[in-house]
């Protein structure tokens, strides 16, 4: 059942040092929050598992919390390459970094198959591409009631999965709307979770044709964190910040701005702080 705490106590109660980590949000709900706050304990040796690594591992990549990723596509989106991604596989720096990568639809059915409690996925893909030659956990079966050759690859179960969502009520559901990507499946997979939540509310009131509500006895730790997706969007209560993706590419190239940012706006601030990022796009707008 869900509990309501403080995002600093979801953090330290429900992340090990070693844990693999599902954060997931895909352009629309990233826990940017919940990875600062990881990056503030000094989370160590993560396997960070994500369909989309963009800023937000790039951040945690670079201070040196992660030591594997299993991805599908990674970059700054609409940008270019996540500088301290692309050090940490080049150089070692801060560590070396083992990659796993996938495609998108085979980690869809890797959440897909985690969720159902089965321990691979099938389904149609690989053929033809080069990712089987260099990732060993490509497999290839054929179908025992056609004989069509299909691809296999293992389930995701995470020990954490990580999202950030719209709503929670007074009874601990979690509700999404909007781009989903595999949040719900991330949930269902993993074997305990954190859900940072915009607000909760004694009742969801009308909903999205494509709403999703995860009941209280799926979802582990809540922690109520306003603007916790900044800087990507949370339908409804803020717009995508457009200008900090650009931004990033420049902070993000050279080791020393990196680790200066990271110090002023990530190690030296806390989860309130993304209230007032999100205030501070609204009185622009105005």
């Amino acid at each position: 059942m869900s509990r309501v705490m403080s995002l600093q106590e979801a953090v330290s109660s429900t992340i090990k040092d070693g844990d693999t980590v599902s954060m997931e949000g895909f352009t629309h709900l990233i826990p940017h929050a919940v990875g600062h706050e990881i990056i503030r304990q000094g989370k160590k040796h993560l396997t960070l598992l994500r369909m989309t690594p963009d800023l937000i591992y790039d951040q945690m990549i670079g201070m040196g919390c992660a030591d594997k990723i299993i991805f599908s596509w990674g970059g700054n989106p609409g940008v270019g390459s996540l500088h301290r991604l692309r050090d940490a596989v080049e150089n070692g720096w801060p560590n070396k970094i083992e990659i796993v990568e996938h495609s998108h639809a085979a980690m869809a059915n890797a959440y897909a198959a985690g969720a159902a409690g089965l321990p691979f996925a099938v389904f149609r893909g690989y053929i033809g591409t080069d990712l089987p030659k260099v990732n060993p956990q490509i497999k290839f079966m054929e179908c025992p009631y056609t004989g069509e050759r299909l691809a296999t690859v293992p389930s995701h179960r995470p020990d954490v999965a990580v999202i950030h969502a719209l709503r929670a009520d007074k009874e601990g559901n979690v509700l999404l709307e909007g781009i989903l990507g595999v949040q719900k499946e991330a949930v269902l997979a993993a074997k305990k979770s954190i859900v940072t939540v915009e607000e909760v509310v004694d009742d969801f009131g009308p909903r999205n044709l494509n709403a999703v509500i995860l009941p209280s006895w799926t979802v582990g730790a809540i922690s109520v964190v306003p603007g916790g997706a900044f800087p990507s969007y949370a339908q409804g209560y803020y717009k995508r910040f457009n200008a900090f993706y650009k931004e990033w590419d420049g902070i993000a190239r050279d080791r020393d701005t990196f680790l200066a940012w990271m110090k002023e706006n990530v190690l030296n601030k806390g989860p309130e702080d993304f209230a007032r990022h999100v205030e501070g796009l609204r009185t622009a707008a105005e």
